[in-house]
């Protein structure tokens, strides 16, 4: 028996699936980014199929193996592997291989651990050229962030759906058409100039503020927040900022509000994971030095003649970082920031957003009446914060039967844990009455 038991087989680590994903959200597109810079932007879709099957190799081997000691290289070395055998495969390796062996060496060790994001006359973050590759003028302008956040992000097509308000089947088809582009039209993998720069600069910003949102409200999963998107995003922005050509007044506002909303995240949710509302959390959580940051840039950003909606994002985001308690939120001024942010904004999101404003401003019947005012409202039948925010409005008003009724449409349109609990919770104080 003790024989048997010397060469039975080790339990896998239960750990290592956890790891496994947390990786691929760290590392997917950096390893991405730099198989793309050595085998070019036209081998894209190789790139990602070479990174989800060393994926799947550390899910296969890890739990018996035991993890690496530096799993990420071990990512890298793997991705590596697999698509030097691809390539292998191709004739025109045949004439280049040794050049190609040695520029793959020489990119992994360039892209090494460690390696702080250069400035020159042109972006040299690995990621970052990959966004602005993406943002080509030639790609779709709707299939440019979807193929973005699939790429660099590792965003499911279900997570780029809900971001955008849509359907898989529809991100699906964003994604080949464009691959295809990139494949067509002989895009290159490089970095504009001058104001090339700038015209790409939104889509590249798109992207950014997409990934911090996901970040800060995740979509799927158990938790309500996913820090490192969020930290990620802001790296990504704070880099953008650095650099001459795109250093601009909306760049410096996308940087504000992720800050400002950045330094209020460790109230958002109470020890358990539950959701907390803006008026039941303790602001003395919130991180004061993150927002001086966002303050800051806030300012800077003001030196423009043209606001962008980030501007007044932050400028709403601002009036509620500085306001000593919920009491004492400027309702008035975030009103006026959404009305300004209406001017240039069609979102029926901006435009839900806007009437619990005016909730807090006018009254929550005043609030119900803007939901039912909004031009484009068909398009949040499917939105549980439309439902959630007219059971609020409803609770208010001591209408508790039509809140409950809202709550529950609330509830069978998300899947999220904390969303869940928060709802039902809702529902609950509401039949109770």
């Amino acid at each position: 028996m003790d024989a048997l038991a010397g060469n039975a087989v080790a339990p896998p680590i239960p750990e290592v699936p956890r790891l496994a994903e947390h990786l691929f959200r760290h590392e997917a597109g950096k390893l991405v980014s730099v198989l793309t810079g050595i085998f070019g932007i036209d081998r894209l879709q190789m790139a990602e199929d070479v990174v989800q099957e060393a994926l799947v190799r550390a899910l296969q081997t890890w739990p018996y193996d035991g993890i690496p000691d530096n799993p990420p290289a071990w990512l890298m070395q793997t991705a590596k592997r697999l698509a030097l055998d691809l390539i292998r495969r191709e004739k025109v390796f045949l004439h280049k291989q040794p050049e190609i062996v040695a520029s793959v060496e020489q990119r992994l060790a360039d892209a090494g651990p460690g390696n702080a994001p250069m400035f020159d006359d042109e972006i040299k973050d690995g990621r970052l050229r990959l966004i602005f590759a993406c943002c080509h003028p030639l790609i779709p302008q709707e299939a440019q962030t979807a193929l973005a956040l699939k790429t660099l992000c590792g965003f499911s097509p279900r997570e780029i759906a809900s971001a955008f308000l849509t359907t898989e089947a529809a991100i699906a088809k964003r994604l080949t058409r464009a691959r295809q582009s990139i494949q067509q039209q002989g895009i290159p993998f490089e970095i504009p100039t001058g104001a090339e720069l700038s015209t790409r600069l939104d889509g590249v910003l798109q992207i950014l503020y997409l990934l911090f949102n996901e970040g800060y409200k995740a979509s799927t999963g158990e938790s309500l927040v996913r820090g490192e998107l969020c930290r990620e995003a802001i790296r990504l922005a704070a880099a953008l900022s650095e650099h001459p050509a795109s250093s601009q007044p909306r760049t410096l506002a996308l940087l504000s509000l992720m800050l400002l909303n950045t330094a209020r995240l460790s109230g958002r949710m109470d020890p358990e994971g539950n959701i907390l509302r803006l008026q039941e959390q303790d602001r003395s959580t919130w991180d004061r030095a993150l927002i001086g940051l966002g303050l800051g840039h806030l300012a800077r950003a003001a030196a423009g003649e043209a606001f962008s909606e980030y501007h007044f994002q932050a400028g709403i985001a601002a009036c509620h970082c500085i306001a000593p308690d919920y009491q004492s939120t400027d309702w008035v001024a975030i009103l006026a920031h959404y009305d300004q942010w209406m001017k240039i904004s069609e979102s029926p999101v901006v435009a839900l957003n806007r009437a619990i404003a005016v909730a807090n401003v006018d009254g929550p019947a005043a609030g119900i009446r803007a939901v039912e005012a909004i031009p484009n409202r068909r398009q949040l039948d499917t939105y549980y914060l439309t439902y959630a925010v007219l059971g609020e409005f409803e609770t208010q008003l001591q209408r508790f039967a039509s809140a409950a009724d809202h709550f529950r449409k609330a509830l069978s349109l998300t899947e999220l844990k904390s969303e869940k609990s928060f709802l039902s919770k809702r529902l609950q104080d509401c039949e109770s009455r």
